[in-house]
């Protein structure tokens, strides 16, 4: 049963990345919850699914295509949804990926760049965008991805995890810039979740992922997205800067 959480209703929440695997269903929990939900990505075919579902159920929900590496396209989608919606108080910063583990000294400076592009500069730049805004309204709710992978070595390219870690520590920074100003920003850091890449691993290879979890199985989409969830909602109104491991016991500090 999806958690509710009153407080959500009507809020207007853009999530970067949600037109697949942790995202979309991060925009599926947030539009049963009343929000109205902007679902961004690359793929408009992915977004529009999304979308779809959510109004299936009579949720609200728009779909923008965007480049989240793209300053001048973020800003576009921001103003976009700021006319049609209305301001935004729900900031869901999940545009990533590009996770698989390479030698660090087979990785060429593109392929770097590429990847800290991103996860980290795409996180920065959909900030940036919208933590304007909310500064003056003096409201708002922030949560970014980071990652096992940047929380534990091991299972990811260096550049991935370095990403990963630079998105906690610049979650972290935001957090104390902007805490006298009622704005929250937090970080999910997800263990190996069952997305659609994932699944196309084999069997084996799933199983033995999966008991590195104290917990015992690979998490889901919904794990972490309830966990989203709850951050962005009142109920977590005392936390800021927190970096949530929700990784099946897999990191434990």
């Amino acid at each position: 049963m999806t958690p509710t959480y009153p407080d959500l209703a009507d809020k207007v929440a853009v999530v970067t990345g949600g037109s697949r695997g942790i995202g979309a269903a991060t925009s599926r929990l947030l539009a049963t919850n009343g929000a109205k939900v902007v679902v961004n990505g690359r793929d408009e075919a992915a977004i529009e699914a999304v979308v779809d579902d959510i109004r299936s159920t009579s949720g609200q929900a728009i779909g923008i295509a965007a480049d989240a590496t793209n300053f001048d396209a973020i800003e576009r989608m921001r103003q976009q949804v700021e006319q049609e919606l209305g301001p935004v108080d729900i900031l869901v910063a999940f545009a990533g990926g590009h996770g698989q583990p390479k030698p660090t000294e087979q990785v060429t400076e593109e392929e770097w760049r590429f990847v800290i592009d991103t996860n980290l500069t795409a996180t920065f730049l959909t900030v940036r965008s919208f933590l304007p805004g909310m500064i003056h309204r003096r409201r708002g709710a922030i949560v970014t991805m980071s990652s096992t992978a940047g929380r534990l070595p091991g299972g990811s390219s260096a550049a991935y995890a370095a990403a990963k870690a630079g998105i906690g520590m610049f979650s972290r920074h935001i957090a104390q810039e902007v805490a006298q100003k009622n704005i929250r920003v937090n970080c999910v850091a997800p263990g190996a979740i069952l997305t659609d890449r994932l699944s196309r691993v084999p069997a084996h290879v799933r199983q033995q992922v999966a008991a590195l979890h104290p917990l015992g199985r690979l998490g889901m989409p919904e794990d972490v997205a309830l966990a989203t969830l709850f951050l962005v909602s009142t109920s977590a109104s005392w936390l800021t800067g927190v970096t949530l491991d929700v990784s099946g016991g897999r990191i434990m500090l």
